[in-house]
């Protein structure tokens, strides 16, 4: 069975002037925005992406371009791709399996 993926994406821009990299973030969540066959959450250290595994490399390619289009000289983009082909995966169920466990868990 192959279906979604759920995906950790980090995208840092080095050699821009500034230890501040949150507008080139803002940037690349905004490749995200308005996507249907995705789904994304935004965490302080990474934006997770939610669908199927095409997608989903394709969309990395497109962040990783961004900060190079705002002036960045390099770009170091970690992609940890988690995929199940034995049941259904999302996001939700992901943290709740744990939260199963251990209802005290915050998110």
């Amino acid at each position: 069975m192959r279906g979604q993926v759920v995906a950790e994406l980090s995208v840092v821009p080095i050699g821009t002037g500034d230890a501040g990299i949150s507008r080139y973030v803002a940037a690349c969540v905004e490749v995200l925005e308005g996507r249907k066959d995705l789904s994304y959450r935004l965490t302080p250290m990474g934006t997770v992406v939610e669908g199927p595994l095409g997608k989903v490399l394709e969309v990395a390619g497109q962040m990783h371009e961004v900060p190079f289009g705002k002036g960045a000289s390099r770009v170091i983009t970690t992609l940890k791709i988690d995929e199940r082909r034995d049941k259904r995966m999302t996001m939700a169920s992901k943290v709740e399996s744990v939260r199963k466990l251990r209802p005290s868990v915050r998110t």
